[in-house]
């Protein structure tokens, strides 16, 4: 599994700490740096796809899957008992948050404020596909707030409440609790398998794509219901999905065979992972041949006498020298001559 190291979600994990409170912030920031308001006040909760592509692109998406797949440990069902937790924290914040939204319409000039919206997801989209470039680019809160003084128009200040929003608003949350808790549950399938960073990639386009309709909205450009950005997500986990690579790898020394206790290892396998000589055991006397004992037979040993060479080889009899002892190799009561 190639693990995302984006330098925005690094900094956010050294700040958060354990990867429960970091899922935490990474869910909850859509909520408190004002890009869930400004969706509900733009009106893209109105329909069921805007519901749905909020939830996964909003509150789930790249970094709620990185921070899963790549930062949570523990089993499944601990997994899912954590983003349950969360998404209790998530969904009642969320629908008190679009139950303000009918308030806030009353008192802003909608086609203003809808343009900055769509250039807040425009913003988060770009930061997420580069780091780079988003150290250029202003934070959300402050587009968010640029565009409250924009299209502030007192004169519409009138406090108004309507359950359609609240709904939407869970719903949308609720969609991206699903979203993580369907993360949580394949983990051990998808760990090694799909790859954080083109995933976060085609996110970002993905986000892209969810902007451009309600920055476009004045021209009549791309107002269409079809889930244009479900799409596009669809395609880039199938991009980033292998099912052909292996899962990730677990802690050392938690595979079997790693401290030579296999209890499949073979009979005659020492604990080097080498095989005795005989296959009896560990007995250095397996894997190297003993010496003979001193007083064990031997075996005749070659010709060296210079002599008998010449003979074996073809050679006169005659020219044989002497061996320095006074006495002819080649007589016949010569006891080292048996054979002649």
């Amino acid at each position: 599994m190639s693990t995302s190291r984006h330098p925005i979600a690094l900094r956010l994990e050294q700040r958060v700490g354990s990867a429960t409170k970091l899922l935490a912030t990474v869910m909850v920031l859509p909520l408190i740096d004002g890009i869930f308001p400004a969706l509900v006040v733009a009106g893209v909760l109105t329909t069921a796809t805007g519901v749905i592509e909020t939830g996964i692109l909003i509150f789930g998406g790249s970094a709620t899957a990185a921070v899963i797949l790549a930062e949570m440990d523990g089993s499944r069902r601990q997994m899912a008992g954590s983003v349950l937790l969360i998404g209790a924290i998530v969904i009642p914040l969320a629908a008190l948050e679009a139950a303000f939204a009918p308030t806030f319409r009353g008192f802003l000039n909608l086609p203003v404020f809808e343009r900055f919206a769509g250039l807040v997801i425009l913003t988060i989209a770009a930061k997420t596909a580069s780091s780079e470039i988003g150290e250029y680019l202003p934070s959300p809160g402050v587009i968010i707030s640029l565009g409250l003084v924009a299209s502030f128009e007192p004169s519409g200040f009138a406090i108004r409440a309507s359950p359609e929003y609240v709904l939407n608003g869970a719903a949308a949350a609720g969609v991206g609790v699903a979203f993580a808790l369907s993360i949580a549950l394949l983990s051990p399938h998808l760990r090694g398998r799909v790859d954080i960073d083109r995933f976060r990639f085609g996110s970002a386009v993905a986000l892209g794509v969810l902007a451009l309709p309600i920055l476009l909205g004045p021209f009549d450009l791309m107002q269409t219901e079809a889930p244009i950005a479900l799409a596009v997500l669809g395609v880039t986990t199938l991009f980033a999905y292998d099912p052909n690579a292996g899962p990730a790898d677990g802690p050392a020394g938690d595979g079997v065979g790693d401290d030579g206790d296999d209890p499949d290892a073979g009979a005659g396998d020492d604990a080097d992972g080498t095989s005795d000589v005989d296959g009896a055991g560990d007995d250095e006397s397996d894997v190297e041949q003993s010496e003979p004992p001193l007083d064990a037979p031997t075996a005749p040993g070659p010709i060296v006498d210079d002599d008998v060479a010449v003979l074996a080889n073809g050679g006169d009899p005659s020219t044989a020298s002497d061996d320095g002892d006074g006495t002819d190799p080649f007589a016949d009561d010569d006891s080292r001559a048996p054979w002649l």
